[in-house]
């Protein structure tokens, strides 16, 4: 049966996965119920498992058992595909496929049967479909394991939202996880929005931008608000270096080159009579190359201090680098699109030609291997995309209809992949006589 049409028999059980992961999300680098779930779901199938030691991530090996001396078979300790000899672990070709795990603190408002039973924690991402998919596909990969002529790794990734937890699964090893270093890695991530329902979007190069995070504390002298002169007020300044970040960005950066920096929280005070002491802004900086990421490292902390100077109080700036740009690699891209209108045909296709001002620490992959990310809309058939809530919404509501489609691709694109690869590597010497 060809591989889409499997992945549609098996839509129901995908959702099923789904919805018991919505209902109980968790946040952060240690997701028990989650990873209890996953490893259910891979329960029974011939997967080589390694669990995370700092986070609950999971791990999982599937030995290629292609016949033409390319895949690195079964199990090491069972013999080879027929039960003869086979190659050792880590001498076939290796791609890896990955799915973020975690949910966030948000109350979910979406009113659907399988809503989170959390309080104050939700998918507002997608993260269940991803997880859900790649389950799905492990069984896709399982069954057709004999076509496999190398390795698949899966890489099921707490702490996506802002934990970075791509870089403990990386020092944890996920990437040299077969015996060798794998040559190709896929993400996927779907929307709520931007893009009629079961569209592919792809880009390559720079498709996410970087991102930041600062947290600025404004130190000043507490006094009485009638007598603003004999304190030090740090709620004025703070509330300049707010509208002075903005305009420094449009003064002092290309605009075709962007810099998106947005304040979330501006806290300060406990009365409406009582000068504070401090004052405190956070703001999330997303850049779209490494240039003008250092350019703010080194712009916003001098700007800030200035302003403080100017008022004669003193400033702690806080500029945290979180996640770099996400670059998919050209070739690797070019090779998900061929994949993709293979399956579902050319018109489910679309190149964005702009990188999006969201981040991933899937970057954190892609700097280490080629590979590309992938979106898929999970848009309500019928919902108006450009409308729809977005990601990170309490209201954003992602289709059940995707599932089937995104396993379908994750298995084809590790099926097809193996193979090209192996059609690549040197013919094994022939055994001596």
């Amino acid at each position: 049966m060809p591989i889409a049409a499997d992945a549609r028999e098996m839509q129901g059980d995908i959702a099923r996965l789904r919805h018991d992961l919505h209902r109980e999300p968790e946040i952060g680098l240690h997701l028990p119920r989650t990873q209890e779930k996953v490893l259910k779901a891979l329960d029974g199938l011939p997967y080589e498992i390694t669990l995370g030691k700092d986070t609950t991530s999971v791990t999982a090996i599937l030995r290629g058992g292609a016949k033409d001396g390319t895949g690195s078979g079964t199990n090491p300790a069972a013999g080879g595909a027929n039960g003869g000899p086979q190659d050792s672990p880590g001498s076939a070709p290796a791609v890896l496929l990955r799915a973020d795990m975690d949910g966030l603190p948000v109350q979910e408002k979406t009113g659907v049967g399988y809503a989170s039973t959390i309080d104050g924690a939700m998918h507002a991402c997608g993260h269940d479909l991803h997880t859900s998919m790649l389950a799905g596909a492990a069984t896709l990969l399982a069954e057709r394991r004999h076509q496999l002529a190398g390795d698949v790794v899966l890489m099921f990734q707490p702490g996506e939202e802002g934990f970075d937890g791509a870089s403990y699964m990386i020092r944890e090893g996920v990437l040299d996880a077969p015996g060798r270093r794998v040559d190709a890695a896929y993400g996927m991530h779907v929307f709520s929005s931007l893009e009629p329902h079961g569209t592919f979007c792809t880009k390559p190069g720079v498709m996410l931008s970087a991102s930041d995070g600062l947290v600025v504390t404004v130190l000043g002298a507490g006094g009485h608000g009638s007598t603003p002169h004999s304190a030090k007020d740090p709620v004025t300044a703070a509330a300049e270096m707010v509208t002075a970040l903005q305009v420094m960005v449009t003064r002092q950066f290309n605009m075709f080159d962007p810099v998106v920096l947005s304040v979330g929280v501006v806290h300060a005070g406990t009365k409406r009579n009582v000068i504070p002491e401090t004052a405190r802004i956070e703001a999330t900086i997303r850049t779209f190359s490494d240039e003008s990421r250092q350019k703010m490292m080194d712009a916003v902390p001098r700007l800030l201090k200035g302003i403080a100077a100017a008022h004669g109080l003193d400033v702690d700036v806080d500029y945290q680098q979180e996640y770099p740009l996400t670059i998919t690699d050209e070739d690797e891209t070019h090779t998900a699109e061929n994949v993709i209108a293979g399956l579902f045909g050319e018109s489910r296709l679309s190149r964005w030609a702009t990188p999006l001002g969201g981040s991933e620490d899937f970057s954190r992959v892609l700097a280490e291997v080629p590979g590309t990310f992938i979106g898929l809309s999970a848009v309500p058939p019928g919902a108006d995309h450009a409308t729809s809530p977005f990601n990170h919404s309490p209201y954003a509501t992602f289709d059940d209809g995707v599932l089937a489609d995104g396993a379908a691709l994750y298995a084809e694109l590790a099926i097809s992949r193996l193979a090209a690869l192996a059609a690549q590597s040197p013919s094994p010497a022939p055994a001596a006589s």
